[in-house]
């Protein structure tokens, strides 16, 4: 084994093999939901009367009734006591993009010196985290720490190890939303009951209406032993420093190549215990990056898709490292090649069908269709700067734009036939009825090959927001995020848009008008005002800034100012109307935001300038020294003039050295300075921006001049791994 420690890292994880993954003897839908209290298990554990009422709260949105707290607690802990468990906590979502727990056991004094296994109503229903301790924006103070976790009977009770997880809102003492859950729950309900409303003028029977979500979850897989050797990942997620290897992802191999057997073990694994916790797991793949994939799930309710993505966030760390890997999740891991977003996938569904799905069998049921459409491009357009503010991140800046991301701006593309009826509609001069068309058949001329059903559609892979058949895929969410932030923001905007079709139509049928005749004069109206949102073709070209730009749609790069949109008068109007947030919790989620892209720049500078500093110089000047020491020793073997000929390529490593050195230690300490300048902005929002503007600048010529020393040094001496090391999993 070589004596460089980087090699002897590089040669025990490609000695890794696969694991030997044995799946359960049952098929997946015998185990499926094992470690859930799902209702199954409801009804074996419950009382009748109070199984019926907990349906109620589930299905049909019913109020929970505190008074039947003890008897599902009790049935809950029979369950878990039978599972093994021993001890119970309440899950919930803080601003932190994460996950929180705190464990506390089955057990009180039984009044006879020993103990008893005790879970009550009041336990289940509500504890009492730190408040000041998560992310609060100022609302909770350090000697203002009381806040409450609230069970959320709509998300099922699951279990992890030992430990029985309850999912909850997260709230301060002074009733603002702390978390994600809460907000995201009370738009459901305001897109829910805004879209039930509008499905009334073509459905009296409809009485409910679900938001679905399907995400699509891209990461990397990297070597455990390679990723302790990179501090930078080990720190910030991300390679601060890197050349590109000389194969990466331009050969298109990788895509939907065979996957390598670790990473088949991997996946098996993942996903038998996420089925086991009721995750619906269906789809897999090689993604286009070296050493990226993909998991998919079926279609879910949104509230429980959002708690099954973050438990299946914290599932895939854990699964990963008892296969010896690191699943990565940053949105940029490694420059030059693809990122990793989690495509959120939304429709609106009712007990009847699903809401944009097309086409209908009669001209009333494409009128449905086309108003849906409609109105979810006015929610686009109308908070297209918002919807941008709720997916960006300082780790999601590094993605968008470049390499099949969506850019960040956000435009819709419907395709030609939808495009073609909005067309129409905006200049028919008739209030007439249209229909659609249906999926199309293709004839291949190849006798032993099945004619291809054609979708209605194309897809544009440039698209932030598009629409795919019988949904719209939101593509601009970054894979680390918590998805509820976006469907926030889509689902408010949707709710806010459909209330007020609404209130126009019926102010017309007030006046007279016919139904149909009045939904398609506010229809016509809405195609119009929503026309700058429509956009299919390419995303990437610079043709599309200067246009969108032009069209009033929001093309603002800086991560700090695009947050600001939150703030907007119409993002609060909106908000506070559907009753999803109100100013004083917008305001400090935005210090929130802040205050997170300041930390995360900030810790990626101090580890770029420490890697620099007493990594790489030391190693650049080390190797510059055996070449001194070469040209010194070829003046003690050759002749002056032959010694001289002779060195010619090393002297110039050593000068290009010198300089690329000296402009290292130049630029780490202009950007410590730069550091210090912007950490002394008192206001975080203000700070932000020094960072964005004066902060990242630097970074990027930093990893400009390593990349290049990262070419010259030799092989042997280099001690981080390389890209061609991290990136092909042997």
């Amino acid at each position: 084994m070589s004596n460089n420690l980087r090699f002897q890292v590089v040669e025990e994880a490609f000695k890794k093999r696969a694991l030997d993954v044995k799946a359960p003897s049952e098929r997946p839908s015998e185990y499926f939901g094992k470690y859930v209290f799902n209702k199954e298990k409801m009804y074996r554990y419950l009382p009748k009367n109070i199984y019926d009422k907990m349906i109620d709260v589930i299905d049909n949105g019913a109020s929970l009734d505190r008074s039947i707290a003890d008897a599902v607690a009790d049935g809950m802990k029979k369950w878990a006591l039978e599972m093994g468990v021993t001890h119970y906590t309440h899950w919930f979502q803080p601003l932190t993009e994460g996950t929180a727990e705190k464990h506390d056991a089955f057990v009180e004094h039984d009044g006879k010196g020993g103990m008893i296994e005790k879970f009550s109503g009041k336990l289940l229903v509500q504890q009492e985290p730190d408040a000041s301790s998560f992310p609060n924006g100022g609302i909770r103070n350090t000697f203002e720490a009381r806040g409450y976790s609230a069970w959320d009977p709509t998300s099922p009770v699951f279990i992890i190890d030992d430990t029985l997880c309850i999912p909850t809102i997260f709230i301060a003492y002074t009733g603002e939303a702390l978390d994600y859950k809460a907000p995201l729950l009370r738009a459901l309900h305001a897109v829910g009951k805004a879209a039930k409303d509008v499905c009334k003028y073509f459905y009296d029977d409809v009485t409910k209406v679900q938001v679905n979500l399907g995400w699509e979850q891209e990461y990397f897989l990297v070597d455990e032993g390679l990723y302790s050797a990179r501090p930078d990942l080990l720190m910030t997620g991300r390679t601060l420093m890197g050349h590109e290897s000389a194969k990466n992802q331009q050969m298109d191999d990788h895509y939907f190549g065979t996957i390598p057997d670790r990473v088949v073990a991997f996946m098996k694994d993942l996903e038998i215990q996420s089925l086991e916790l009721a995750i619906p797991v269906k789809t897999r793949h090689n993604e286009v990056a070296p050493n990226q994939f993909e998991l998919a799930p079926i279609f879910e309710e949104c509230n429980l898709a959002v708690d099954h993505n973050m438990l299946l966030m914290s599932l895939m760390k854990k699964v990963a490292r008892k296969h010896g890997f690191r699943a990565l999740l940053h949105e940029k891991p490694f420059d030059g090649i693809n990122g990793s977003g989690k495509h959120n996938n939304w429709s609106l569904s009712t007990d009847t069908g699903v809401l944009l799905h097309a086409p209908g069998t009669t001209p009333e049921e494409n009128l449905r269709f086309i108003t849906f459409i409609v109105e979810t491009l006015m929610a686009v357009y109308k908070h297209n700067g918002l919807l941008k503010a709720s997916i960006m991140s300082a780790t999601n800046a590094h993605r968008l734009g470049g390499n099949e991301a969506p850019p960040a701006i956000i435009s819709s593309f419907l395709g030609t036939q939808l495009t073609e009826l909005l067309t129409h509609i905006e200049t028919s001069e008739t209030n007439e009825l249209f229909n659609l068309k249906g999926k199309q058949g293709m004839e291949i001329d190849i006798p032993q090959i099945p004619d291809l059903i054609v979708d209605n559609t194309d897809r544009n892979r440039t698209s932030p927001f598009a629409f795919t058949g019988n949904r719209f895929e939101f593509r601009a969410p970054g894979s680390s995020v918590n998805c509820a932030s976006a469907m926030i923001a889509l689902n408010a905007a949707m709710a806010e848009a459909l209330t007020s079709f609404k209130e126009r139509v019926d102010a017309k049928i007030a006046q007279g008008k016919e139904k149909i005749p009045a939904i398609l004069e506010v229809l016509k109206d809405d195609v119009k005002a929503c026309k700058p949102i429509r956009f299919d073709g390419n995303g990437y070209s610079e043709e599309w800034v200067k246009e969108a730009a032009k069209r009033g749609l929001d093309v603002e790069k800086s991560c700090p100012v695009i947050f600001e949109h939150y703030l907007d008068e119409s993002s609060i109007k909106m908000f506070e109307s559907t009753k999803v947030m109100n100013r004083k919790e917008l305001e400090a989620r935005n210090e929130v935001k802040w205050e997170t892209y300041v930390k995360t720049v900030q810790i990626e500078a101090r580890v770029l300038g420490d890697l620099a500093m007493n990594h790489i110089i030391p190693v650049a000047t080390h190797y510059q020294s055996k070449l001194i020491k070469n040209v010194q020793g070829m003046k003690d073997v050759f002749s002056q003039e032959r010694a001289e000929r002779l060195s010619i390529r090393n002297m110039k490593l050593i000068e290009e050295i010198a300089e690329r050195t000296e402009k290292i230690e130049q630029l780490v300490e202009d950007l410590t300075e730069a550091r210090r300048v912007a950490n002394r902005i008192e206001d975080i929002h203000q700070r932000a921006i020094a960072y964005h503007d004066t902060v990242c600048p630097h970074m990027e010529t930093i990893r400009k001049q390593i990349d290049k020393l990262e070419l010259i040094v030799e092989d042997g001496l280099w001690t981080l791994p390389k890209y061609r090391e991290l990136l092909f999993i042997r």
